[in-house]
């Protein structure tokens, strides 16, 4: 039995459950939407789980997420705000059904035994941490147990990527699916080679002793920030804009120098590879204005600082207590909260 899995035998039935923890990328943000490469971590302060068990019929619980019933307008706007417009049905929904398309598609009979799932979420929304991913992630490893299904490893964060892109329609990369399934700290290389050829790039897994001491802080407050910072990267990396592509060749290069640091205990390198991992993204994206806040808050305070995702989150490394203790207090100024990432 896996460290995220559970079975709880009952008088009447058997739970299982499952979990996935929220990420954090450290380094090659954002190329691993276009062939790059990244280092990331796991980060168990934060976690969606998933219970299920045998029932007559196939049912979704709704949690308050899902809830159409609020108190006023200004709730509805609020609700909408802090955890978007949907919550968890959809993402199961969908985890279902490339779960059975995916066992239909490799010739396994599933057995024809229904189920009620239910799913809690502890993951901060709309800052960066993915917590729809780790929804979906949670709900795989619960449908492979009850089902005694095995999906290799290497594919499975594809699939949990394509239940959100061709199910749902969600922009998604593979970065956040792959640290969420393997844990821990892992590098990636999305090679497009290896990505359009078999569908995964290379992982290897990196010794989370060997990280230096890191702090991570999100924006309690980003879901009331107006608006959407536009960014149109995408489209100009496919028409080859000589700024896009180089720079995100050379943010990605960043988690390869990235990862030679973190096993050589080299943190002072490191330390520059996140500053300049952010400065380079800013090339090309526009940034918010309450995201940079936070960015130049840290460094101001001698901690390094860049994304852990989109916005929403930064990480970085901190020389000890006393920058630690300044951080909350600087960054609390800003609605945004500090903790220590727990990683194993």
């Amino acid at each position: 039995m896996t460290r995220h899995n559970r079975v709880l035998k009952t008088a009447s039935d058997v739970l299982i459950e499952t979990r996935a923890y929220a990420r954090a990328g450290l380094l090659g943000n954002p190329s691993d939407g276009f062939f790059g490469k990244t280092l990331s971590i796991s980060v168990r302060n934060f976690g969606a789980s998933v219970t299920l068990w045998q029932s007559p019929e196939l049912h979704i619980e709704q949690q308050e997420a899902d809830a159409n019933t609020f108190r006023s307008i200004f709730h509805l706007v609020d609700t909408v705000g802090q955890i978007g417009y949907n919550g968890g049905i959809p993402l199961i929904k969908a985890a279902i059904r490339k779960f059975t398309t995916y066992c239909l598609e490799e010739g396994i009979r599933l057995p024809n035994r229904n189920f009620t799932i239910r799913y809690s979420s502890s993951i901060p929304r709309q800052v960066g941490l993915s917590g729809s991913s780790a929804i979906i992630v949670a709900t795989m490893r619960a449908l492979m147990q009850f089902y005694d299904v095995e999906i290799p490893l290497e594919y499975l964060p594809t699939l949990v990527m394509k239940s959100e892109t061709e199910e749902l329609g969600i922009t998604a990369g593979l970065q956040d699916r792959v640290i969420q399934c393997y844990e821990g700290c892992v590098y990636m290389d999305f090679q497009r080679q290896l990505i359009e050829s078999r569908g995964f790039g290379n992982y290897e897994r990196v010794d989370p002793q060997a990280l230096p001491k890191l702090y991570l802080a999100y924006n309690t407050d980003m879901s009331k920030v107006s608006g959407k910072v536009h960014n149109d990267v995408k489209a100009r990396f496919e028409r080859g804009e000589p700024l896009v592509v180089d720079t995100l060749s050379q943010i990605a290069d960043l988690a390869r120098q990235g990862k030679e640091a973190v096993e050589k205990q080299d943190y002072s390198t490191l330390n520059e590879l996140i500053n300049h991992n952010f400065d380079l993204r800013t090339r090309i994206y526009n940034i918010h204005p309450v995201n940079m806040q936070m960015i130049e808050t840290a460094r101001r305070l001698g901690a390094s600082a860049s994304f852990t995702g989109s916005g929403g989150s930064i990480i970085g490394i901190y020389r000890d207590d006393e920058m630690l203790n300044r951080l909350f207090v600087d960054l609390q100024k800003l609605n945004a909260r500090v903790i220590k990432p727990y990683v194993v």
